[in-house]
């Protein structure tokens, strides 16, 4: 044996007889997460260093997804930016219409008829539900609990079909309108919806039996992730996270807009600013949606659907045909675009995620000069390297599942 091996022999312990002697390294080790990987949903990259178990440090890497809406809204008019916005948060889009629609009547100073307003409630409240569902569905299936998964989708699909039913379309719905809405209900429709959310009460609440006091889900999530509400502040959270956290902040109430201010309904906050609470606060605001779409099912009166406006409205077909105003509004409006005055604004509303902006620049042409987003899950997915440090490497699951990073609206 020569003096170098024994040499390296004595500072690894001497001789061994089998390799199950061997030292245990302590090098931290290099995960690498997604984007093509169940637990990042399919568009996010994690690179995790460990230290053994737990997360030493974590990478984000995003932009899988990444389509350029800010930029490609400049190319095309006003009203053509809708069918961009529902493809932001694709679980909930008829609330990214919502949100753009406001701030371009922001823009122009247009008040927007009650009928319409009561469905631009309706559809976010619905489309806020289907949200949580698929969160809470997917929170349970990557922590084991199959059924819960097959239970929210269940609950969501009877809720899109209600959907079709109104604006054609099951996930990107382009219903709302500068001015108002596309379309109004169908016959029935109400009646058919209120039913459909009974049985949707009935998923939820089994949903809430099988996880709420589950021995492993409350030992996976609770003290998982915590998050207190000074940190949430000064982390830019807003919506469901920042509320889990402790901070009574919802846009529907701080800064009314359509029909909130009407309702009566409350905030669910929460305690510890964890996963458990994160998963509790969706399933209490599944609740307070389910009453404010009954008191809008009772209150909506008829009425118009659209501002009666031939400069930001197309006018009827009888119109367009028989009258040569009706057929230069409607040249004008489909080849020109909506003249929006000249200026910017910021427009703001409650998303599923939190707060969904929407900042617009006009030159006072037919297209948009300038787009910017504020995309309520980009705080939560930016500060999840802090929140997860320390954590183990099985915590990134659920963590990630309870922040519900949609990748259209945080890659834009």
């Amino acid at each position: 044996m020569s003096t170098e091996v024994k040499e390296v022999l004595k500072q690894v312990g001497g001789p061994r007889s089998s390799e199950l002697d061997a030292p245990l390294s302590s090098k931290r080790m290099l995960v690498n997460l997604g984007p093509s990987h169940p637990a990042m949903h399919g568009t996010a990259r994690a690179v995790v260093e460990l230290e053994g178990e737990n997360i030493a440090s974590c990478k984000l890497d995003i932009g899988f997804l990444h389509r350029g809406f800010e930029k490609s809204c400049e190319s095309v008019t006003w009203t053509q930016v809708f069918p961009y916005t529902d493809r932001l948060n694709y679980v909930s889009s008829i609330m990214n219409n919502v949100g753009f629609a406001l701030a371009v009547e922001k823009l122009c100073k247009l008040e927007v008829p009650e009928r319409a307003q009561y469905l631009r409630t309706i559809t976010s409240e619905i489309h806020r539900i289907c949200d949580h569902l698929t969160l809470v569905g997917a929170l349970g299936l990557e922590l084991g609990a199959m059924t819960v998964f097959l239970y929210a989708i269940e609950g969501r699909d009877l809720l899109w079909d209600r959907l079709t039913e109104l604006c054609g379309a099951r996930l990107t719905s382009n219903y709302a309108r500068i001015g108002g809405v596309s379309r109004d209900v169908p016959e029935g429709w109400i009646e058919k919806t209120e039913t459909t959310l009974d049985r949707v009460v009935l998923l939820r609440d089994e949903i809430d039996g099988l996880l709420a006091r589950n021995r492993i889900f409350y030992d996976r999530t609770r003290g998982v992730g915590t998050v207190s509400r000074a940190d949430a502040i000064d982390l830019g959270f807003t919506g469901p996270c920042l509320r889990a956290s402790g901070e009574a902040y919802d846009l529907r109430k701080a800064a009314p807009y359509l029909v909130y201010d009407r309702l009566d309904f409350d905030i669910p906050v929460g305690s510890n600013g964890d996963t458990y609470d994160r998963y509790l606060i969706r399933i209490e605001e599944m609740k307070q949606s389910d009453k404010m779409l009954r008191q809008c099912f009772r209150d909506m009166a008829p009425g118009e659907l659209v501002v009666r406006d031939f400069r930001y409205v197309l006018p009827p077909k009888p119109e367009v045909y028989g009258t040569i105003e009706g057929v230069m509004a409607h040249f004008k409006l489909i080849m020109e675009g909506i003249q929006v005055p000249a200026g910017e604004v910021y427009g703001y509303t409650e998303a599923a995620n939190g707060e969904l902006g929407f900042y617009l620049v006009s030159d006072g042409s037919g297209r948009p000069y300038k787009i910017g987003l504020r995309a309520p899950g980009w705080p939560m997915l930016a500060a999840l390297p802090i929140i997860l440090h320390g954590a183990l490497l099985s915590d990134l699951v659920p963590v990630f599942d309870s922040i519900n990073m949609i990748g259209g609206e945080v890659e834009q």
